[in-house]
């Protein structure tokens, strides 16, 4: 499953029903562009998994951001039933997230 952008009007429906990996970034954030292809990479490798994978544009997403208390980016979020599984802020390792994603589906 390619990794699809959420805004405000689609965060909660796309979120509310089993694992998502959430990246919260800004399109002018140096740390965001390189966690990017990170992130892609691990979304490809789960593919198959039943996890799916967002990114979300906190300048496009204020509300999904906030609700979520989104004060730093980039900030993963690993989302169970839309349900804060587990977080990491800054650039996060890909065996890192691996590791968050497996945690929320066992």
């Amino acid at each position: 499953m390619p990794v699809t952008s959420l805004t405000d009007s689609d965060f909660d429906a796309a979120v509310s029903d089993g694992v998502c990996a959430v990246d919260f970034f800004a399109t002018w954030c140096g740390p965001c562009r390189m966690m990017a292809p990170l992130f892609e990479s691990v979304a490809a490798e789960m593919e198959g998994r039943p996890v799916k994978f967002f990114r979300v544009d906190v300048d496009q997403a204020p509300m999904a951001a906030g609700r979520f208390g989104v004060q730093s980016i980039p900030t993963l979020l690993v989302l169970k039933d839309g349900v804060e599984s587990d977080v990491s802020v800054g650039v996060t390792p890909p065996a890192k997230l691996r590791k968050m994603v497996e945690a929320a589906l066992s």
